[in-house]
């Protein structure tokens, strides 16, 4: 059995899926951070399959290393978003973070 298109779509689907759940889910910022990474790494292997499979360039690759060069970037500033908040109000819990004011 040879592994296919569909079935990299595939996991892509269900990687963005636990990316949703885990963001929809959460109330940890750290969780929710997480949930945006599967969704980031999930773009990248549709770039990546399609590239593959369908056009046989390196454009896939290329948009691939700006995901990641993206979501690690994103995670660095959001890691420090959250220390910030915690050092301000004790807390990284998504729903109780209301009142930013402060």
């Amino acid at each position: 059995m040879q592994v296919g298109l569909v079935h990299y779509l595939t996991v892509a689907a269900v990687l963005f899926g636990f990316g949703m759940l885990c963001i929809m889910t959460r109330r940890h910022a750290v969780g929710i951070l997480l949930g945006v990474e599967l969704i980031l790494n999930a773009a990248a292997l549709n770039f990546v399959a399609f590239e593959h499979f369908i056009s046989g360039g390196v454009s896939g690759q290329i948009f691939t290393v700006f995901i990641i060069t993206l979501a690690a970037s994103e995670a660095a500033i959001a890691l420090a978003i959250v220390l910030q908040v915690y050092r301000t109000h004790r807390t990284v819990m998504a729903d109780e973070l209301t009142d930013m004011k402060n």
